[in-house]
Order: structure tokens, then sequence, then C-alpha cells
């Protein structure tokens, strides 16, 4: 980029771009003069008059020239943008001397070239009526920016060129429409499905760059993903900041319209379905795209329900269990249990209150454990009647059986005889 604020001699300039051969237009754009763009633009504007000729007659579909026509319009379209990329250039070189910040206000090419061809070499856009071109909001900037902008008028022969180079980039931007629609009419003859997913502009693409429809339908999904994708340039940066590469697909409406954490799942979703789509187009097995609609609801159904958010958890009650109650089973072994693990009489009267009556405890004034009926019956001594349990009893005659019966003993005595 030069710079152009210290720079006061135009003509200067003007003869370095004369060395390098930058100074026609014919050096820069050559494409409108080649036999390609002739052929194809006469084929195009015969094919808009005559309609489509697209019937079954027993030919091969990749052998109709129709369908090689547009296969051709596919490379001729790439070839128009890049001359349009060349062409925008060239007036943003010369014309920077005359407004050098509307490069920055105005980014597309077109619209870049409309406003130079409008303004041309006036200084006060106050008398320039860029209605229609540009925004409102736009057009308020570019009137200040201007008011206050360090470029000189041009020299007619400088002027001349640019002028020039504005209605070249229109006239490439114009037939480029007139392929565009030319495109769109005949794909949803050739691949209605695939047009119904993702537009008949981006199938056109996808067919150019795959090869043909039969191509396009053997390939896998994640091929399809990246067809049209440009090798990204990280310049030594991380590849943490890089984005999925995606190809023409970024181009469809169904990924525009994705959030930018879904389109990922979009992308997949889209190329699946694409080469389903595909598939049906080769074999004619839905000329309507019938197929290729329901496809697409499928996927913004899918990105909807993907957009949701989460429900809460909702408590859930315990099932009613159906399960009958087993039977206990009864005997001897039950019974004997049942007597191990019986309640005692003594809880049984700890666990009673007699009304009216206040029970004792064991620290007084109804304070800690409490008594129960326990000593209530009698005279107040802990002492319940009855006779001694079963349990008690075995332990009794476990006791005898291996400590022996007799009297008690001194804690001295011992079965250790000493001799002298």
């Amino acid at each position: 980029m030069v710079d152009i604020e210290n720079m006061d001699d135009i003509d200067g300039y003007l003869v370095d771009i004369e060395n390098l051969g930058y100074n026609a237009l014919g050096s820069v754009s050559k494409f409108q003069k080649t036999q390609f763009y002739i052929d194809i633009m006469q084929k195009v504007e015969d094919g808009l008059e005559k309609g489509s000729d697209m019937s079954n007659n027993g030919i091969v579909l990749e052998d109709k020239p129709e369908y090689q026509l547009i296969v051709d319009c596919n490379a001729f379209l790439v070839d128009i943008e890049e001359e349009i990329v060349s062409i925008h250039n060239f007036i943003r070189d010369n014309y920077r001397f005359k407004f050098p910040e509307l490069e920055s206000l105005v980014h597309h090419p077109i619209d870049y070239a409309r406003v130079v061809k409008k303004i041309g070499n006036e200084m006060d856009l106050t008398l320039v009526n860029l209605e229609g071109l540009l925004p409102s909001a736009m057009i308020m900037v570019v009137s200040i920016t201007a008011s206050t902008t360090s470029g000189k008028p041009l020299t007619e022969e400088v002027l001349e060129k640019t002028i020039g180079a504005c209605d070249c980039a229109l006239a490439l931007d114009s037939s480029k429409k007139k392929v565009l629609d030319f495109v769109e009419r005949r794909m949803g003859n050739i691949a209605p499905n695939m047009s119904a997913i993702v537009g008949s502009a981006v199938a056109a693409k996808l067919l150019g760059t795959a090869g043909g429809l039969s191509a396009l339908a053997k390939m896998p999904a994640c091929n399809v993903q990246l067809l049209g994708a440009k090798k990204s340039n990280l310049a030594g940066f991380s590849t943490a900041i890089s984005h999925f590469r995606v190809g023409y697909i970024e181009q469809t409406d169904i990924f525009q319209s994705t959030p930018p954490s879904l389109r990922m799942h979009a992308c997949k979703m889209v190329a699946g379905k694409l080469t389903l789509a595909a598939r049906v187009d080769s074999i004619r097995g839905d000329s309507t795209g019938q197929k290729g609609r329901a496809f697409c609801d499928e996927i913004l159904k899918k990105i909807e329900k993907l957009q949701e958010s989460t429900p809460p958890k909702q408590p859930k009650a315990l099932q009613i269990s159906n399960i009958e109650h087993k039977k206990k089973r009864g005997g001897r072994r039950l019974r004997k249990m049942k007597e191990r693990y019986a309640i005692s009489n003594m809880r049984k009267m700890a666990n009673r209150m007699k009304f009216g009556v206040p029970e004792e405890s064991y620290l007084g004034d109804g304070l800690g454990e409490g008594y129960g009926m326990l000593g209530q019956a009698g005279n107040g001594r802990l002492r319940l009647s009855g006779g001694r349990s079963k349990v008690a009893a075995k332990v009794v005659k476990f006791k005898e059986k291996h400590h022996g019966s007799g009297g008690a003993t001194s804690g001295l005595a011992s079965n250790l005889a000493f001799e002298l």
C-alpha cells in the first residue's frame, strides 16, 4: 500500500505504475476478451431464451450438453470472481488519491465500483446522490468523511481509466447474475433434491467441484463437507484460534441462520443429507424434490431441538410395588428365634405408663430416663414376679456344664500345686 499522505505529486506515482505495466485496464482485465467467456455467455443467453430441455430419452445425465454447460458455468463463475477482485484492486489503487478513506468504508467490490463511478471527481459529496447505492447510515458516514479527506482530484486520464474499470466490473457482475440465473433454473431439473436443501447456486458449485452428480453421489459426507474449503494460513499462530473448515455449505441459508455454537452440527447434518439427496438425484428417484424438502425439514427440526433449553429434572414418585409379601416360614426354628429376641417383661413395664401416676426416673424430678411402671405395683422395689425365662435357664445350664457347679470360691484360690 502506498503512503499518499506525504505524496504531493500524483504524476510521479503514475510513472511508477506505467513502468510496472499496470496503468492500462487491458493489462489487468483480459477475461472478457477470451473465447471461453464469449462461448459461455452465448450458450447461456440461448439457454435462457429457449428454456430447459432435460427430457430423459435414454441419454445419461452426464452426457447431456446442458448438463456439461452447467458444469462449465461453475468454473466460469469462479473466474469471474477472481477477475472482479483484480479490477477492484485496480480501481482502489487509482481512486485512492481522490478519496483514500472510501476503501475502508465500502468493502464490497461492486458497491465500491458503483460509488466511485457516481462520485467521479466531485469533491463536495452533498451534490452527489448516493441513494440506492448505499444504506442511509453509510451515506452519512461517507459524506462526513469526504468533507475532511486529504485527497485531491484525479487527472482526466486517470479518471477515465478508473471509470472504465468500474464499467468493466459492473459488466462482469451483470454476466455473473445472468449465469447464476441460468444455473438456478436448470439445477431444479438436474438435482431437484439437492437444490431443495442447499439452494441452486450452492448445488451447482458442489457439482462442478466434485466433477458431476455421479461423483458427488459416490463421495462420503465428510468429504462433501470440505468441498470448496480454502486452506487456512495461520502464519505461525496456534491452531486453537482457527475455525473448522467448511466449504460451499457455509453459503447455505441453513448454515447462516444457525447460531455459531451449533454450526458444526448443522454442517455435518447438511453434508449427510446432501449425500443422500445426491444419490436420489443420480438415479432420478424423485424429480419433484419432495425427498430433498423432507431432508431440509428434518435438519431444521433437529437444529431447533438443539437450541431448546434442558428441562429441569422433575421429582419422580416411586412405583407401587406389585410384589406380594412372602409368607414367613413357621416351625420350631422360627419359634426359638422369636423367643431368643423377644422383649423381656422388665422392658415391657418400662415402656408402659400408668394414667395419673408420675413415673420415677434415675435422676429424680422427672429428669433422665424414666422407669415407667416399674416398682409401682408393689412396695417400690424394682422387682418383678415371674418365673425364669427359658433363655436364662439355658444360659445357667451352659455355665454349669462348662465351668462346673459348686459354692463360691475365693478369688485367691488356684488349682496349681507347688512342691517344697
